[in-house]
C-alpha cells in the first residue's frame, strides 16, 4: 500500500504563517488561483536511514515551512517557518537523521542598494538546537558579509560533521583589546553542526572564490577570482588550482580564464579526476582531468548540437555516472550500468512521466528519493525500495492540478524569413482543434537561457484558458552553441526579437493561430523582449504583459554600479547604437496595445524603476498602460497571492484584446 504525505494546508497552522506587507487583490479567476500556487514541495532530501524525507513549503505571505515526513506511516511535522517576506527558506538537507541543514537567502534595502543574503543553519528534526554556521557577525565588522558559504562535502558517516567552504569578514575600529579578528577572505573547515567545533582545513584567501572536495573529505580543486587592479571589481575570470592525492601544495590547473570556457563540475576519487565543461566546436563538451603530478585531459562527451551541460553523480555525491544535455527533450547518459538499470525500470514503471531524476539514496543506497513528471503533471516524487522493489508515491509538486486537465507540449522547428529554424515549443489547449486559435508568444528570460520539454506553470495558465502557446528558443537562446548565442541577447537583439516575431508569423501560417489575435507575455528578458516586439513589429501583437522587464539598457547598467560586478554587466551589455535602438523605453511612442507591466520593488535583478519609467512614458503616449506593483516581492514574485492577483490580470487583459 502506498502512503501519501499530506502536504500541509497551511490555512490550518496560523501560528505558522506570517502576513505578507502587500494587500493583494481577491483573485476571481478560477484558473489563476490554480496555477498561480507555488509548489508544495521543493528541495527534497531523504535522511541516511531513508526513512524520512524532509521538504520546503510555501506559506502565507511568501514564507516558507520546512517539514519531515515519516516515510512509512505519511506523517508530517514542520520543523522550521522562514516568515514572510524577503526571507525565503531555499532546501533542508539531512546530515544525520536528527539533525539537518537549512539554507535561507533574503535581500535588505541598505540605503537604497538592494542587497542579497543567504545563510545556512544547523537544526535539529524536531525544531531544537538552531545554530547558524557561517562567522558569527560582529559589530565591528569592516564589510558586509552577504553568503556565509557552502556545504562542499556532507562527510557522509562523520557523526554530524561536514567541509564548510566560509567566507571570513575581519573586523575594523575596534580598539582595548587584541581579540580582533583579521582572517578575511574564502576558506575551508570541517564544521561539527551541534558543537559548532571548527577545525580549519583551508587558510581564509582573499581571492579565492571556490573550493571543491572529492566527496571523501579531501579539498582538491581551487578557484582564485581575477579582479581589476583597483581590486574593487571582478573580471569575470578565474584561475583554477588542484591538488594531487598525496600533496597538500597548489599546483595551477589553469591561467585566469574566462567561465564560459572552463566550468568545473565535479571531483570523481574514483578515477582522481576532475570533470568539466570546455568548448569544442563552438559547443560546451565534457572533458575529464586527471588530477596528476602532469594532469592528462581526455574528451568524454560532446554533441553536434547542443551543448552537455552537467554531470550525474551517485545520490551520495561521490562518484560521477553520466551526463546529462537538451535537445528536444532532456536527456542523461550513463556510465554506471547499475544507475542505467535502475532509471530504465523507473521509466518503465512510470510511463507517463518521462522526466525522472534520482536526486538522493539512503546511506546503505537500499532506498532511493525520485522525482518524475511530465509536460503535463507538474511531477511528484517517490521513494523506490530496492529490497522490496516497492515504488511509494509521496508528495505531489502541484496537488491543486491533480484533477485539472492539462495540456501536452510539442517540440517544433520554426522556419526563419532566412531559412534558419528555430527550436520552440507548442502546447495547445486541451480539447480545441488546432485551428484558428488566438495565441499567446511566450519568449523565455536571460537572455542567455532557454526552454526545455516539460512541465510550465505559465504556459499551462494560458492553454487552460484556450490559447495556444509558442515559447520559442531564439537566436541569443544558451545551450545550442556559440553560433546560435551570438553576442547575447542585447547586443544581438535584432536577430533575437526576429526570432520572436517570426515565430509569431510561423504559428498563423501554420493556421494554429489567427493573424489577428495574437499577444506576446514575456518575464524578465521575455519582457523585454514582449516590450520591443511590440516597438519593432506594430500590429503584429494586440497586447502586451511584461514581467519584471528590462526596459533600457542604460538603465540596466547603470543599476550594477554599486556591485563587484559592475564592469562584467557593462561589457555584458555593451556600449553603441544598440543601447538606444534597443531599448523598449526609448520607443515607447511606438507601441500602440495595451501594455501591463508587472514588477516587485525589491527586485536585484531589474529595478522596478524600469517599469515605473515605462509605464509613464506609455501613458505620456497615450497607450493603455497598467502597472502592477508589488510591495517586498522579488524578481520571482515568491508568492501565491501575488502570483495570482498576477495572472488574473493578464487574464483579463487577454480576453480583452484576443478574447478565448
Amino acid at each position: 500500500m502506498r502512503k501519501i504525505f499530506k502536504t500541509l494546508a497551511l490555512a490550518g497552522c496560523a501560528m505558522l504563517a506570517v502576513a505578507g506587507s502587500a494587500a493583494f487583490a481577491q483573485v476571481a479567476d478560477p484558473d489563476a488561483a490554480l496555477f498561480g500556487v507555488r509548489e508544495s514541495a521543493v528541495g527534497l532530501d531523504l535522511s541516511p536511514s531513508g526513512n524520512l524525507v524532509s521538504y520546503v513549503a510555501p506559506s502565507p505571505g511568501g514564507g516558507s515551512v520546512a517539514f519531515i515526513a515519516d516515510v512509512q506511516s505519511g506523517d508530517t511535522k514542520p520543523f522550521l517557518n522562514s516568515g514572510g517576506g524577503q526571507e525565503h527558506l531555499r532546501w533542508c538537507r539531512f546530515v544525520t537523521d536528527q539533525r539537518l541543514i537549512c539554507r535561507y537567502t533574503g535581500i535588505v534595502n541598505d540605503a537604497g542598494v538592494l542587497l542579497g543574503f543567504s545563510r545556512l543553519i544547523a537544526i535539529n528534526s524536531d525544531g531544537s538546537g538552531i545554530k547558524q554556521l557561517g562567522q558569527e557577525s560582529s559589530f565591528y565588522d569592516a564589510g558586509l558579509r552577504q553568503y556565509d558559504g557552502d556545504i562542499i562535502d556532507w562527510l557522509p558517516g562523520a557523526n554530524g560533521s561536514v567541509l564548510m567552504a566560509r567566507a571570513y569578514v575581519p573586523e575594523s575600529g575596534k580598539t582595548g583589546t587584541r581579540m580582533i579578528r583579521s582572517k578575511n577572505g574564502f576558506g575551508v573547515d570541517r564544521v561539527d553542526t551541534l558543537t559548532l567545533k571548527v577545525s580549519p582545513v583551508e587558510p581564509a584567501l582573499i581571492d579565492a572564490g571556490e573550493f571543491m572536495s572529492d566527496g571523501l573529505g579531501h579539498v582538491r580543486l581551487m578557484g582564485r577570482t581575477g579582479v581589476t587592479a583597483g581590486e574593487t571589481q571582478l573580471t569575470g575570470k578565474t584561475k583554477y588550482y588542484y591538488r594531487t592525492t598525496d600533496s597538500k601544495d597548489w599546483k595551477p590547473l589553469t591561467d585566469f580564464i574566462d567561465e564560459d570556457h572552463f566550468v568545473p563540475l565535479a571531483v570523481d576519487a574514483t578515477t582522481n579526476s576532475l570533470y568539466a565543461l570546455k568548448p569544442l566546436n563552438g559547443r560546451k563538451a565534457l572533458y575529464r582531468i586527471k588530477l596528476t603530478d602532469t594532469p592528462s585531459t581526455e574528451l568524454i562527451a560532446a554533441h553536434p548540437r547542443v551543448d552537455i551541460d552537467d554531470v550525474i553523480r551517485s545520490a551520495n555525491g561521490q562518484k560521477v555516472i553520466g551526463y546529462t544535455f537538451a535537445v528536444d527533450k532532456r536527456a542523461g547518459e550513463y556510465f554506471d550500468p547499475e544507475y542505467k538499470e535502475l532509471v530504465t525500470a523507473l521509466g518503465r514503471a512510470l510511463p507517463k512521466l518521462p522526466v525522472i531524476d534520482v536526486e538522493r539514496t539512503s546511506a546503505d543506497g537500499s532506498k532511493v528519493l525520485v522525482y518524475a513528471g511530465s509536460d503535463d503533471d507538474p511531477g511528484r516524487f517517490f521513494v523506490f525500495d530496492k529490497k522490496t522493489k516497492n515504488l511509494a508515491e509521496i508528495l505531489l509538486v502541484r496537488p491543486e492540478l491533480e484533477n485539472h486537465k492539462l495540456a501536452h507540449v510539442q517540440p517544433v522547428s520554426v522556419k526563419a524569413p532566412d531559412g534558419v529554424a528555430i527550436p520552440a515549443y507548442l502546447t495547445l489547449p486541451p480539447g480545441k482543434e488546432a485551428k484558428n486559435l488566438p495565441a499567446v508568444i511566450l519568449p523565455h528570460g536571460g537572455p542567455s537561457s532557454r526552454d526545455e520539454w516539460g512541465f510550465d506553470w505559465l504556459a499551462q495558465y494560458f492553454a487552460s484558458r484556450g490559447y495556444a502557446v509558442l515559447q520559442p528558443n531564439f537566436r541569443g537562446s544558451a545551450g545550442f552553441g556559440d553560433a546560435w548565442l551570438l553576442q547575447n541577447g542585447f547586443k544581438s537583439w535584432r536577430a533575437s526579437i526576429g526570432d520572436v516575431a517570426a515565430s509569431a508569423r510561423w504559428l498563423a501560417s501554420q493556421g494554429i493561430a489567427d493573424p489577428k489575435r495574437m499577444a506576446i507575455v514575456g518575464w524578465s528578458y521575455g519582457g523585454y523582449a514582449a516590450l520591443q516586439s511590440a516597438a519593432t513589429e506594430p500590429g503584429l501583437f494586440k497586447a502586451v504583459a511584461a514581467i519584471a522587464p528590462v526596459t533600457d539598457l542604460a538603465m540596466l547598467k547603470q543599476e550594477s554600479a554599486d556591485y563587484t560586478n559592475s564592469e562584467i554587466v557593462s561589457q555584458f551589455i555593451g556600449n553603441g547604437p544598440h543601447i538606444v535602438e534597443g531599448s523598449p523605453l526609448k520607443h515607447a511612442s511606438a507601441i500602440k496595445v495595451p501594455v501591463l507591466l508587472v514588477h516587485g520593488d525589491m527586485d536585484m535583478n531589474v529595478h522596478s524603476l524600469e517599469s515605473q519609467k515605462m509605464e509613464a512614458a506609455l501613458r505620456s503616449a497615450g497607450t493603455p498602460v497598467e502597472f502592477l506593483h508589488f510591495r517586498n516581492l522579488d524578481h520571482q514574485l515568491e508568492d501565491s497571492a501575488a502570483r495570482k492577483e498576477m495572472l488574473t490580470k493578464i487574464g483579463q487583459l487577454l480576453d480583452r484584446t484576443i478574447g478565448h
